[in-house]
């Protein structure tokens, strides 16, 4: 404790002079080409200071001036203590590398009077600087320390543009809402001339949405195939989901060489019958304890690996063609089961083979603690990035369609969005997407207010491409996310869940066009990227109809002009 509290002497003195300087900092909505680069020759430069708190350092475009932390101990100490409001969002970013050495964990870390609070983190170089993105939201007003955090106690650091912008929750959903407006709509021009080119005054054009592309689904367990009233809620509002243990190994082959998958198959007729996509969950599990009982006996390592073959064959070629992807080894990166037992490439090995049997389906890495921000650190952002890096360098898995499982198992308070959009952003410059697997968060007042936080934080971050809660109607057993009593009559959190689904999935009827000119205003629209139905009529030629299938996609741009050729 003697060294912490010495150098944080030292860094006092330094930080003295920093006061007085402009502050500068990084727009935590902002996409940085660094966060794909990891390591640039110089940090980019910000004229970003609204809202900026009282320590950043300004270092000058010819200047080397930086902090240089070199205490022992883990922990650094960075500023002095400041004071932090309850109710606001604080996002923190620094520029960092090292002095010696390669590839050392450096994070950042707010000591409340609560305990630690971890704020995000990454892979710090030697001779170039990496962006260490992250933040808190604290759940009481009052002092907080800030510090850095490496995994190497000897590890010398240096640190330049270090800042933390203060945000309301009004201005951080500002922001949000800003971002998916730019992510996740696209606006549509529609232009009807006849033949000859001259505009179809009169012209009246009706658009119905038939598929969204984002996707807010919802996990089902075996309990759906005993309760009609389950059925029909879950089939009128979800249009994609997974199953909790159905398809897990532990209950498809409880007896070695016994396969039973009647309930899994049945799910999975009654999700097609109502035109509900699967997501598969899972392959294999990492964890010791979650391997069917007769499993856990086997001691030779080949034996398990003719038994674990024969399960990734099975399930894959049963439902070859039917899932939209698999969790090939579920949380590898918190346990290791398959590595100790067959290898450290265990992992890589079973992904390829899923590729083989399957070369087209998206095969995720799947873990928990990842985006949830809690105190157990064992599967970061950067670590989850690196096992997928791993699997995907392995011979023959360069081509595999990975993705990104977050499952977002939170605790029962206040969300840290700085921190969970940092991490998303950390996941996401591997440039695949991200889902929310498994969400969910214990009964506690105000859940309904921050599940919805977390559900427009994903929304709004360009690299989560959908989100899979798990909740369920009382009857369904989910006792965490209840979203309708033993009546199917919403709680609290139901209404936020039907509310962001009506809101997601353009379900609200879309405003007729009136075509008057070409150039009036009102032939643009704003529309939810997905597939629409669109229809052409006109308001006195009641012969005059046409209709065709429209997709909005964000590749399309931000803008997109559809051109109708009347014949008439």
């Amino acid at each position: 404790m003697k060294n912490i509290n010495n150098g944080f002497f030292l860094c006092m003195l330094l930080l003295l002079w920093c006061f007085v300087h402009s502050g500068i900092s990084i727009d935590p909505f902002s996409q940085s080409d660094s966060l794909k680069t990891e390591c640039v020759m110089k940090p980019p430069r910000s004229s970003e200071t609204q809202g900026l708190l009282q320590f950043s350092r300004s270092v000058e475009a010819d200047s080397d001036e930086e902090w240089k932390i070199d205490e022992n101990g883990s922990i650094r100490e960075m500023t002095q203590r400041i004071q932090l409001q309850q109710g606001n969002i604080y996002s923190f970013s620094a520029w960092v590398k090292l002095r010696e050495g390669n590839k050392k964990k450096v994070g950042v870390v707010f000591r409340t009077e609560n305990g630690v609070v971890h704020g995000g983190e990454v892979r710090a170089k030697q001779g170039c600087w990496t962006l260490l993105k992250g933040g808190i939201v604290p759940d009481v007003s009052g002092s907080v320390d800030i510090f850095f955090e490496t995994d190497d106690k000897e590890a010398k650091i240096s640190a330049s543009d270090v800042s933390l912008k203060q945000f309301s929750k009004e201005e951080w959903k500002l922001k949000q809402d800003q971002l998916i407006e730019k992510i996740r709509k696209s606006k549509v021009r529609f232009e009807v001339t006849y033949q000859n080119k001259t505009a179809v005054k009169g012209a009246v054009i009706s658009i119905e949405q038939t598929k969204p592309s984002f996707l807010l689904g919802c996990a089902m367990n075996f309990r759906i195939l005993q309760s009609e009233g389950y059925r029909n809620w879950f089939a009128s509002r979800f249009k994609i989901t997974s199953f909790t243990n159905e398809m897990k190994w532990y209950t498809t082959e409880k007896e070695r060489g016994q396969e039973n998958y009647t309930a899994a198959d049945s799910m999975l007729k009654f999700a097609e019958e109502n035109g509900i996509l699967v997501r598969g969950h899972t392959v294999l599990w990492d964890d010791p304890i979650m391997q069917p009982s007769w499993v856990q006996k086997i001691k030779d390592p080949n034996d398990l690996m003719n038994v674990t073959l024969n399960r990734i064959n099975s399930v894959m070629t049963r439902y070859k063609g039917k899932l939209t992807g698999w969790d090939v080894v579920n949380e590898n990166v918190h346990w290791d089961y398959f590595e100790k037992m067959l290898g450290a490439n265990a992992s890589s090995i079973f992904y390829n083979l899923a590729f083989k049997l399957d070369p087209d389906l998206t095969l995720f890495v799947n873990e928990y603690n990842t985006i949830e921000n809690r105190v157990e650190v064992t599967a970061t952002p950067v670590k989850v990035k690196e096992k997928m890096e791993e699997i995907l360098a392995y011979p023959g898995n360069m081509n595999i369609k990975g993705a990104i499982g977050a499952q977002g198992h939170f605790r029962p308070t206040q969300p840290n969005l700085a921190y969970m959009r940092s991490a998303l952003d950390t996941l996401g410059s591997l440039g695949l997407p991200i889902w929310l697997t498994e969400l969910d968060m214990p009964k506690c007042p105000n859940q309904e207010i921050y599940i919805e936080e977390i559900l427009r934080e994903a929304y709004s971050h360009p690299a989560v491409k959908g989100i899979i809660i798990f909740a369920g109607p009382e009857v369904s057993g989910f006792d965490k996310l209840t979203l309708a009593d033993k009546d199917f009559n919403n709680t609290a959190t139901g209404d936020v869940i039907d509310s962001l689904l009506k809101e997601w999935q353009q379900s609200s009827e879309i405003p007729k066009i009136f075509m008057k000119d070409s150039e009036n205003d009102e032939e643009e629209v704003s529309l939810l990227h997905g597939y629409y139905n669109v229809n052409v009529s006109h308001t006195w030629m009641k012969n005059m109809s046409t209709s065709f299938s429209l997709e909005v996609t964000k590749e399309m741009g931000q803008r997109q002009v559809v051109r109708v050729v009347i014949n008439a």
